[in-house]
C-alpha cells in the first residue's frame, strides 16, 4: 500500500539550499587549504567573543545548535587566565571554525559563574545543543587541551550531527554578493537537474542513484546530500502499510524499529516535531544498538529538514538532554 502525501516539496525546498551551499563549499576549500598550509584565513573577531549574562542565550544556547561553543571562564587578576586565554584563542584560530570561544569575565557575569558551578578559574564549559559539558579546569598543557578539543569537535558531529562551518570574511562577502546575482552553472547541475526530476516523478532509485553519483565525485555538495536523504526517506516508505505500521508503533512502544518506521512516515506527512519527538523518546527509553539506531535515524531526519530550521534546532537540544 503506498502512503498518501509522498512528496516532499512542502517540507524543503532544495533550490533554497543552493546558494548557501555553495558557500560553504568556499568555506570548506578554505579550511583544506589552511589544514594544508598551517595557516587560519579566518576572522579571530567572529571566532573568539566576550558574552555577558545579557547576551548569553542567544550568543551561546542559539549558537551552540549549530557549532560547539567553548567557553572560557576567566578574571583579570588570575594569572594562569593570562596564559590559558591566548592559547585558546590561538586554537580557535587554528580550528577554523570546528567551535567559536566565547570569553566570560567571572567579576562582571557573577551569575553565569554561580549556574555553571565553577569552582575556580581559569575553568572551560563546553555548550552543544545547548547542554553544558564540563572541559577541564586550570592551566593545561596544549596537548591535553588539543585532544579535549578534537573529543568535542568528534563528540558534536557524531552524537547530534552539529558540524561547524569556518569563518572566512572573503568568502563571506563573496557569497553575499552572490546570492544577489544569478548564479553561474556549476559542474553538476545538470545531474543534479535529472535527480530532482527523477525524485518529483517518484522514480526513487533513479534519483538515489543519481544524487550518490554526484557525491561520489563531490561529497560536500550539499544540495546532493538533502536530495539523497529526501529520496532515500521516500524510498523506505513507499511499501509500508500507514496504518499497520502506527497501529505496530502504538501497541509495542518499545520496540524501537516499530518507532522509527513510524517516525518515517510521520515525516513524509508532515508531522515533523512528532517524527523528531518519536526517536528522541525512543533515544531516551532505548539501550545499545537499539538507542544507535535511533540517535542515527534522527540525524537521518535532521538532514532531510535543514539545519536552519528552528525544528531541527529544537530536536538537537532535546536529544542532547537525554544522552547528557
Amino acid at each position: 500500500m503506498q502512503p498518501r502525501n509522498m512528496s516532499m516539496s512542502g517540507v524543503v525546498d532544495l533550490a533554497a539550499v543552493k546558494a548557501a551551499g555553495e558557500a560553504k563549499q568556499k568555506a570548506e576549500q578554505a579550511r583544506a587549504e589552511a589544514a594544508r598550509t598551517g595557516q587560519a584565513p579566518v576572522s579571530g573577531a567572529r571566532l573568539v567573543f566576550d558574552v555577558d549574562e545579557a547576551g548569553f542565550q542567544q550568543d551561546v544556547l542559539q549558537r551552540s545548535t549549530e557549532v560547539p561553543v567553548v567557553i572560557d571562564f576567566w578574571a583579570e587578576w588570575c594569572e594562569p587566565c593570562k596564559q590559558l586565554g591566548p592559547l585558546l584563542e590561538r586554537l580557535a584560530g587554528e580550528y577554523a571554525g570546528k567551535f567559536v570561544l566565547a570569553k566570560i569575565d567571572v567579576d562582571a557575569n557573577q551569575m553565569l559563574f554561580q549556574q555553571f558551578g565553577v569552582q575556580g578559574i581559569p575553568a572551560v564549559f563546553a555548550v552543544v545543543a545547548g547542554q553544558p559539558i564540563p572541559l577541564f579546569q586550570g592551566a593545561a598543557p596544549e596537548s591535553q587541551i588539543r585532544q579535549v578539543l578534537d573529543q568535542l569537535v568528534q563528540a558534536a558531529e557524531q552524537q547530534f550531527g552539529i558540524v561547524g562551518a569556518p569563518v572566512d570574511p572573503q568568502a563571506a562577502g563573496e557569497a553575499e554578493q552572490e546570492a544577489e546575482a544569478p548564479v553561474p552553472a556549476g559542474p553538476y547541475d545538470a545531474l543534479l537537474e535529472a535527480a530532482n526530476q527523477a525524485l518529483d516523478s517518484g522514480d526513487l532509485g533513479g534519483a538515489v542513484q543519481a544524487y550518490k553519483n554526484v557525491l561520489n565525485d563531490d561529497p560536500a555538495n550539499p544540495e546532493a546530500k538533502l536530495g539523497l536523504a529526501q529520496a532515500e526517506l521516500l524510498h523506505r516508505v513507499q511499501d509500508l502499510d500507514p496504518q499497520a505500521v502506527r497501529k505496530e508503533a502504538a501497541e509495542n512502544p518499545a520496540d524501537v524499529q516499530a518507532q522509527i518506521r513510524a517516525a518515517d512516515l510521520d515525516l513524509v506527512g508532515g508531522h515533523v516535531e512528532d517524527a523528531f519527538g518519536r526517536l528522541v523518546d525512543a533515544v531516551k527509553r532505548s539501550a545499545g544498538d537499539d538507542r544507535e539506531a535511533a540517535r542515527l535515524r534522527l540525524l537521518e531526519l535532521f538532514e532531510v529538514i535543514g539545519a536552519e530550521d528552528p525544528r531541527v534546532t529544537a530536536g538537537r537540544t532535546a536529544l542532547a538532554r537525554v544522552l547528557f
